[in-house]
């Protein structure tokens, strides 16, 4: 199953983890990810410490845990390309609300996007 797919028919909750220049770790709740039209992955977030942590370090790790019984999910080993603020398009991807609405806070939003470097499942057995 394409990784597209996959997050379309799966649900589940995800974190997405990064690390400021000094690298001192962060891990937040995400929605799952958007999968744009050329092989990107986006993420909408506003400008708190995820968003500021990808101004010095483009590398972040999404953990995708599946609503299924054991450890069933994904890994996904991220790399900043990108970003955009409050262009139509991250508008138009916004699950929570009316597509094309415009925030209701003064908060700035965020449309950031990812190459996928390396995917792997949530649990890696060991081999015998």
């Amino acid at each position: 199953m394409k990784l597209k797919q996959y997050f379309e028919n799966q649900e589940g909750m995800g974190i997405l983890s990064t690390a400021d220049a000094d690298g001192k770790v962060n891990a937040a709740v995400y929605s799952r990810p958007h999968f744009m039209s050329d092989g990107t992955l986006a993420f909408i977030m506003r400008d708190r410490l995820t968003h500021h942590n990808l101004q010095t370090s483009a590398y972040a790790t999404y953990l995708f845990v599946e609503n299924a019984p054991g450890y069933q999910g994904k890994r996904l080993y991220l790399r900043k390309v990108r970003e955009e603020k409050e262009t139509d398009l991250l508008y138009q991807l916004r699950r929570r609300s009316k597509p094309t609405s415009r925030s209701n806070t003064s908060e700035s939003l965020f449309l950031v996007f990812f190459e996928l470097d390396r995917e792997l499942p949530l649990v890696t057995r060991a081999k015998r």
